[in-house]
């Protein structure tokens, strides 16, 4: 089974640095990352960038259609208003259809803000204890939403991924 969590940080480097740690952690075989990306919101900027993380994790499980559609979806269709309404109800279904529900989104909608970053994890098993060893003395906030079986196996479907 697969878990999708989102980290957010009080820094605009925090996700970066915490992607590193957890790439070193994978290489001592206390994680597997599935596939990860990051959100940067600089002080002054009025959007965030992202960036999938191929470069760490490999060919991900997710294209880039997922993430793109994701933080559009979290990021950049809530400032385009109200006139793409029903399409923002079927997107938001759709994302429901893989476990990621309304109280997840608005989550992230309200704590992923200037100022801030925020990690995107699609991982499977975790060696719990050594993850929180690793980030004991980092601030951050830690959002999760867990997928089913059946909903990853879904989602990888819907965005044309495949398990190597």
């Amino acid at each position: 089974m697969a878990n999708i969590t989102v980290w957010k940080f009080e820094t605009s480097s925090g996700a970066k640095d915490a992607l590193t740690t957890l790439a070193e952690l994978q290489r001592q075989h206390q994680i597997i990352l599935i596939d990860a990306a990051t959100v940067t919101w600089p002080k002054g900027k009025k959007q965030p960038r992202t960036r999938q993380a191929v470069d760490l994790v490999g060919r991900g499980a997710l294209d880039g259609a997922f993430w793109g559609m994701l933080f559009g979806f979290l990021f950049f269709v809530p400032m385009v208003g109200m006139a793409v309404g029903a399409a923002v109800g079927g997107i938001s279904g759709r994302f429901k259809d893989y476990g990621i529900n309304d109280d997840f989104i608005k989550d992230v909608q309200s704590k992923v803000t200037e100022g801030t970053s925020a990690l995107f994890l699609l991982t499977g098993a975790a060696n719990r204890e050594k993850i929180q060893e690793a980030f004991q003395n980092v601030k951050m906030e830690l959002i999760t939403s867990n997928l089913s079986e059946a909903q990853e196996a879904e989602l990888r479907e819907a965005f044309g991924s495949e398990q190597e």
